[in-house]
C-alpha cells in the first residue's frame, strides 16, 4: 500500500458526515493514529500505534472488518432514524450515506501486512496479525434498515433488557432468562399478559396491567417470561425504579418515534400517602399532556390492591374535603386500563408446580416423597407460592 493511500484513509475518516460520531469510539482513533505513524515511516511511533490498535481490535474481534461492521450497523445517525421511522431522507444525505459506505469497504481491505509493510522483518514478525475479510457494508447497512422495526438500532439490537435510573438507560446485559414454560399453575393470567403484548406488537390498542397479588406468585416473572419469548418479535423490558417515576415522561418522549415496542416495568408499586412520585405516575397513566406513546405499555406489579398504604388516621384525619382525598388514594389503580390477580395456590395446586419444576429442573425423586418434602418445605417458608415451589426444587437439586 502507497504512503498517499494511508493519508487518502484518513483524509476520508476525517470528513465522515454522516457517521461522524464514529470517530469518537476508541478502535477508530487508535485507527487513525496507526494511519498516520504509516504514513510519516517512524518506526517508534509505528509499532507503538500498531500495538495500541491491536489491541483495542482483540479485545472486540480479531477480524478488523467484522469490527468495523459491527460500529457502523450500531451507529445511531439522522439516516438511520429516518430509515427506521420510514420517513424519506434528504437526497443530499443518502448519497453521502452511500459514498461513506463504499469507503467503509475499502477501509475495511486494511491490513496488518500493509501496516508492517516498512518494519524490520523481525519487528514484523513479533506483532500479531489480525483477519480481513471482504465484507458488502451497503448490503449489510440495506439489511439492517429493513431489520429495524424488529431488531431496533444501537444498543437495542445488542440488548432487550435495560433500566433506567440517574444516568438514564442501561443495558441489562445478564437479564433473568425467565421462560413462560417454567410459570406453571397461572396460564390464564399469563395468557393475559401475552396476548396485550402481542397487541402493543401488532399495532393494536394494548391496555396499561397492574398485577396485583400476594407475594411470591410469579408476577414479576410473568413480565420477563414475556419480554423473552418476544423479543425476537421487536420487544424491549425497561424497568423504571419509583423513585425514578418523575422522569417517566422524558423516557416515553425518548421512545416515542423509535421503531420498536416496549414494555415499561415498575416492579413492586406501592406509595404513602404524601408521596412525590404518586402524582408522577398517575399523570403519566392519564391526563398529562404528555401521554403514553403507541409503542408503550406500562406494566406494574403490586402487593396491595390500591397501591397507596393508607393509615385509619388518614381515613379519619382532619382534611376538610376527606372524600375526595380518599378518591384520590384510591384512583391510581384505576387508571390502569386492566388489574390482573395473582393468588397463591391451594395445596393441589402448589403440588402441581412443584412437580411441574422438577420435570423441568430434571430432579429425578419419587412422586410420593417429592410431594412430602415440598409440603414440608413450604411449612417451613412462608407458605405455598410458585416461589417457594422454585426453591424447594433448587434446595432439593444442590442437595441441600
Amino acid at each position: 500500500m502507497q504512503t498517499n493511500s494511508y493519508q487518502l484513509y484518513n483524509q476520508k475518516l476525517n470528513g465522515l458526515t454522516v457517521f461522524r460520531s464514529l470517530l469518537n469510539d476508541t478502535l477508530l482513533q487508535r485507527l487513525q493514529a496507526l494511519l498516520c505513524a504509516c504514513e510519516n515511516g517512524e518506526m517508534e511511533s509505528l509499532v507503538s500505534a500498531y500495538g495500541a490498535f491491536t489491541s483495542t481490535l482483540f479485545e472486540r474481534d480479531v477480524d478488523f472488518p467484522r469490527a468495523l461492521l459491527e460500529l457502523v450497523l450500531n451507529d445511531e445517525n439522522r439516516f438511520l432514524l429516518s430509515a427506521a421511522r420510514g420517513e424519506a431522507c434528504p437526497v443530499q444525505i443518502s448519497r453521502a450515506v452511500q459514498k461513506e459506505l463504499e469507503f467503509f469497504t475499502e477501509l475495511a481491505s486494511f491490513s496488518s501486512k500493509d501496516a508492517k509493510a516498512s518494519l524490520s522483518e523481525e519487528i514484523a514478525a513479533f506483532l500479531p496479525d489480525w483477519e480481513t475479510e471482504p465484507l458488502d457494508f451497503y448490503a449489510a447497512y440495506a439489511e439492517r434498515i429493513t431489520d429495524a422495526p424488529k431488531k431496533g438500532y444501537g444498543v437495542f439490537t445488542k440488548y432487550h433488557a435495560f433500566s433506567f435510573g440517574a444516568d438514564g438507560l442501561q443495558p441489562v446485559k445478564h437479564p433473568d432468562p425467565q421462560s413462560l414454560a417454567q410459570l406453571s399453575g397461572y396460564e390464564r393470567e399469563v395468557g393475559i399478559v401475552m396476548r396485550n403484548t402481542e397487541a402493543l406488537l401488532n399495532g393494536g390498542t394494548p391496555s396499561n396491567l397492574l398485577l396485583y397479588g400476594d407475594a411470591g406468585t410469579g408476577k414479576s416473572s410473568t413480565i420477563k417470561a414475556v419480554a423473552n419469548e418476544l423479543q425476537d418479535q421487536g420487544l424491549r423490558l425497561i424497568e423504571v425504579k419509583k423513585s425514578q417515576l418523575f422522569r417517566l415522561p422524558n423516557l416515553l418522549e425518548q421512545l416515542a418515534e423509535n421503531p420498536l415496542k416496549f414494555i415499561i416495568f415498575i416492579d413492586d408499586l406501592s406509595f404513602t400517602g404524601n408521596d412525590e412520585h404518586f402524582s408522577a405516575l398517575k399523570a403519566t397513566l392519564e391526563g398529562s399532556v404528555t401521554a403514553c406513546a403507541k409503542n408503550t405499555v406500562i406494566y406494574a406489579t403490586s402487593n396491595r390492591r390500591h397501591l397507596v398504604k393508607e393509615t385509619m388516621g388518614e381515613r379519619s384525619g382532619d382534611d376538610i374535603h376527606l372524600n375526595d382525598t380518599l378518591q384520590e388514594l384510591m384512583s391510581l389503580s384505576a387508571r390502569f386500563g386492566m388489574t390482573i390477580t395473582f393468588q397463591k395456590p391451594d395445596k393441589d395446586g402448589y403440588l402441581s408446580i412443584v412437580k411441574h419444576l422438577a420435570k423441568d429442573y430434571g430432579l429425578e425423586m419419587p412422586e410420593e416423597e417429592l410431594c412430602t418434602k415440598a409440603e414440608a418445605f413450604a411449612i417451613r417458608q412462608n407458605g405455598r407460592s410458585p416461589r417457594t415451589a422454585k426453591h424447594f426444587v433448587e434446595t432439593q437439586m444442590a442437595k441441600l
